[in-house]
């Protein structure tokens, strides 16, 4: 079977994973549990804590001592299991729990299943840069997949979710273990200093102005990432409380409605490689920031009826937003750093962007919205707090433009200038 077929039904499954519960949790949360909006913030925030160290911890075994894809499989395996407990846990401080040890078998994977690719792709002589991103796109096409099982199944705002979560983790985890072996590139001889041996080479890495900057804007980023997954569903599905909108296809069927946004994701990741050659990563990011800001701004005008063409054009934006940041990132993790620390920097990268950047999305927002934009009814102020993710995004889009000093060199090579 062909490698890149076996990469991108990898790629499907992981995120088919994740977009079976991640978009529709906060539906589940506010309608069928009806828990607060502080805790649905704690939970949100097990998706960071997770990734300040388990990225990086994985990272470091996949670079010195554990073969990639069986690790990446045991993970899946364990997530699995543990999502299968997750429905049958009626108290929220419980609940919390168990998602997060769910969390730290799961957000690792993201970044093992970048790095497994990698290698299989450079290993059968393939261009990560043309070929990454076709193969990742099936990623958010699986997303999209579960997404509408979960909606169409009536799953959206039940236990359901979890389920189909958990057997499609469990399946992959089964299939990663017939993937090429991808071992452990550092040598285990020589002399090697003490960061060497322990795996830390990675954080050297914030020893270079530019590189420190990057990981910075990224956790800046990655807290706009968890603004729209946390409370896109729960917006759109609050519109039923109001007569003129409850029986409107967007309140009926709104996570459909949101997986136009993975559906967008799907053209603007085969639209990166010719970005990144054209405009470079600084110029990249940048755009992604101001579709953030652009996304946030819609939504706070938008309606189910005459303002559902803001709804959809949000959605189209989003694939900007999210692919120009997070595999544009990637890319420039991957063609920056060395070999033997590839799987290390890659979990680096998403401890910045899901670990650091969902704690400060998650618990900043939860603890804002409760306190601020939230009627003395429990009504919570969409508008406002549209509009005041939007003014987040703009700020970090303005001092990137400033601080980040990165000059593009239009080049044929494989490096990301």
């Amino acid at each position: 079977m062909p490698i890149k077929f076996r990469l991108t039904l990898m790629s499907f499954l992981q995120f088919f994973v994740w977009g079976a519960w991640m978009i529709t949790i906060g539906v589940y949360w506010f309608q069928h549990k009806q828990w607060s909006g502080s805790e649905f913030g704690a939970i949100f925030s097990t998706l960071g804590i997770s990734s300040l160290f388990m990225p990086a911890l994985t990272g470091i075994m996949a670079d010195k001592w554990v073969n990639a894809e069986r690790l990446y499989s045991i993970l899946h395996i364990l997530f699995g299991c543990t999502f299968l407990y997750l429905p049958h846990v009626q108290d929220p401080q419980i609940f919390f729990w168990v998602i997060l040890v769910a969390m730290l078998f799961y957000m690792p994977t993201i970044a093992l299943s970048n790095s497994i690719a990698y290698t299989l792709l450079k290993k059968n002589q393939y261009h990560i840069i043309k070929d990454f991103p076709a193969i990742r796109v099936w990623g958010t096409i699986g997303f999209i997949a579960a997404m509408w099982v979960t909606d169409l199944t009536g799953n959206k705002a039940l236990e359901g979710q979890f389920y189909i979560s958990a057997i499609a983790a469990i399946g992959l985890g089964i299939y990663s273990f017939t993937l090429p072996p991808c071992p452990p590139l550092q040598s285990k001889s020589g002399n090697r200093s003490l960061n060497e041996r322990l795996g830390l080479n990675a954080f050297q890495l914030f020893r270079t102005p530019k590189m420190a900057l990057f990981f910075t804007f990224s956790m800046f980023l990655g807290g706009a990432l968890q603004l729209t997954n946390m409370y896109g569903d729960a917006y759109l599905s609050d519109f039923g409380s109001i007569p003129a909108y409850a029986n409107s296809f967007v309140v009926r069927h709104s996570t459909i409605i949101m997986s136009i946004s993975q559906i967008s994701e799907t053209i603007f990741i085969l639209a990166i490689p010719f970005f990144l050659r054209r405009f470079g990563i600084k110029h990249v990011m940048l755009i992604s920031m101001l579709a953030w800001v652009l996304r946030f701004g819609l939504l706070a005008y938008s309606d189910p009826i005459n303002g559902l063409w803001m709804i959809i054009l949000s959605c189209i934006v989003y694939g900007m937003a999210f692919d120009f940041f997070n595999i544009s990132g990637s890319l420039f993790v991957e063609t920056s750093t060395d070999a033997n620390i590839r799987s290390s920097a890659q979990g680096l990268f998403m401890m910045m962007t899901n670990g650091f950047g969902a704690i400060l999305g998650s618990s900043v927002s939860g603890y804002v919205i409760e306190h601020y934009f939230t009627q003395a009814n429990g009504r919570m102020m969409w508008q406002e707090i549209w509009i005041s993710f939007a003014a987040y995004a703009l700020v970090i889009a303005f001092l990137f433009s400033f601080l980040f000093k990165h000059k593009h060199q239009t080049s044929n090579s494989e490096k990301i200038e």
